[in-house]
């Protein structure tokens, strides 16, 4: 199963791409950062996270999709632009036809971690440690996206175990 997970935001908005193999084991297929200029007014940065996106969606073709929840910002004008991110993110999944599954910062942590309040280094070792990579994935944003890729997977996981059980 291929997944993408996605760190919502206006300036710079993470990706990551993993696949998760018949033995269970995660492979990384790739990941990055789609920035927007941000001498352009906001709707052009909109449009250039659609299109960059769609053309991502278009050439790995994930068949599923995982994206980070908006937790409560301090910075209305920080929260408010995220907001219009994730809108268009979710428009370009659902338009490509990607189920979308949506977790919040919390549910990430103890996804990848295994404790709701790991903090950034951490959650950046266990994506380095899960994909076998040699070294962190950068920048922050994009490792971001990979934790949230991976908290879909075990998710999906655990969920399945819980229904062939219950």
């Amino acid at each position: 199963m291929a997944v993408i997970g996605i760190d919502p935001g206006t300036a710079a908005t993470g990706f990551g791409f993993i696949e998760q193999k018949s033995d269970g084991q995660l492979k990384l297929i790739n990941y990055g950062v789609i920035k927007t200029p941000s001498k352009d007014p906001p709707e052009k940065r909109l449009l250039t996270l659609f299109s960059q996106l769609k053309e991502l969606l278009k050439q790995y073709r994930p068949e599923t999709s995982a994206v980070e929840k908006l937790y409560f910002q301090r910075n209305v004008k920080t929260a408010m632009s995220v907001g219009q991110a994730r809108g268009v993110i979710l428009l370009a999944l659902s338009e490509s036809r990607i189920p979308v599954y949506e977790y919040n910062p919390m549910d990430v942590k103890q996804a990848v971690a295994g404790y709701g309040r790991a903090d950034k280094h951490q959650i950046q070792e266990m994506v380095r440690t899960l994909l076998r990579l040699p070294d962190i994935p950068k920048p922050d944003d994009a490792a971001d996206a990979l934790a949230v890729a991976i908290c879909h997977i075990h998710s999906r996981k655990i969920k399945r175990l819980h229904k062939e059980n219950g």
